[in-house]
């Protein structure tokens, strides 16, 4: 019985043998699959935050354009704005200048505008009562041949005057000089209020 148990002891023994041999090579591959799956895990998580980091960069570039664009677009209302006002100052001064500045203003409107030196002159319902008269006079002294006359009418405007010829009239409020010389002065007035 003893060549039977040396038989099985040693057929034991390679047994035992083989199986840790078959153990050690699935621990061997085992260890193989985990360090490759472990290194394709880390490749996609670079690539994962590397494209997060672009998209987040490309997103922090979009914002910061639109935060300029946004930030112009304020800058551009606010010099809008600012010219706004100056215009309207400069409105403001004209109808408050002083009387003899203001009838010599109106005066030489008058005469630069006149086509026939026969129209009727219409003002505001303050420059007519306070105004009107001084203004024909002088407008008609002025004029080669002045008969300028002083409307019945008056039109709601802040100051300056309107000639009138029947249907034919010429527009000489300050509102409409300012307006059209704000079309051919904004850069420079821009260039005094922003330079």
């Amino acid at each position: 019985m003893d060549g039977i148990e040396k038989i099985t002891g040693r057929i034991a023994a390679d047994g035992a043998q083989e199986a840790q041999a078959i153990l050690d090579e699935a621990r061997a591959q085992a260890e193989a699959i985990t360090a490759r799956y472990e290194a394709q895990a880390q490749r996609e998580s670079e690539e994962i935050l590397a494209r997060g980091r672009r998209n987040a960069d490309e997103r922090v570039e979009r914002l910061a354009s639109v935060a300029q664009l946004d930030a112009r677009k304020l800058e551009l209302a606010a010099k809008q704005e600012m010219l706004s006002k100056a215009y309207d100052l400069a409105l403001e001064q004209l109808v408050n200048l002083p009387d003899k500045e203001y009838v010599k203003l109106l005066a030489d409107l008058a005469v630069k505008a006149s086509v026939t030196g026969k129209e009727a002159v219409i003002f505001s319902q303050k420059d007519r009562t306070r105004y009107g008269k001084q203004v024909v006079t002088q407008a008609n002294e002025r004029l080669k041949d002045g008969h300028l006359t002083m409307s019945e009418q008056s039109r709601p405007i802040q100051g300056g005057l309107i000639l009138s010829d029947g249907d034919v009239e010429v527009n000489c409020t300050f509102e409409t000089l300012v307006r059209l010389q704000r079309g051919e002065m904004d850069r420079e007035v821009a260039k005094v209020l922003f330079d």
